[in-house]
């Protein structure tokens, strides 16, 4: 009885892109108001009426200079999100 060599499964030539997104948690709420801001790539919850707006303008903002960069959240580099986070994040 001869073996047979089992095929290799042939190698993707892209790898699968991997799930990237955003969580924002605000902890400051006092008011009971729960508040949920969700988008296609984020998840805002929580905070204060203030907390909750500023998480909601800083996403904004991130999501469209990485546009003007023309990157993807999940190909764009850690330090790079990081920076562009704190460049949007309001004063």
């Amino acid at each position: 009885m001869s073996k047979r060599p089992r095929p290799v499964p042939a190698k993707p030539t892209q790898p699968a892109a991997r799930p990237a997104g955003l969580l924002g948690v605000g902890l400051d709420n006092t008011d009971g108001h729960k508040r949920v801001t969700t988008g296609e790539h984020f998840v805002l919850v929580g905070g204060s009426a203030e907390t909750h707006e500023r998480m909601t303008e800083t996403t904004v903002k991130t999501f469209e200079e990485l546009k003007r960069r023309d990157k993807q959240l999940q190909s764009v580099d850690p330090r790079e999100l990081a920076e562009i986070i704190h460049k949007s994040t309001p004063r």
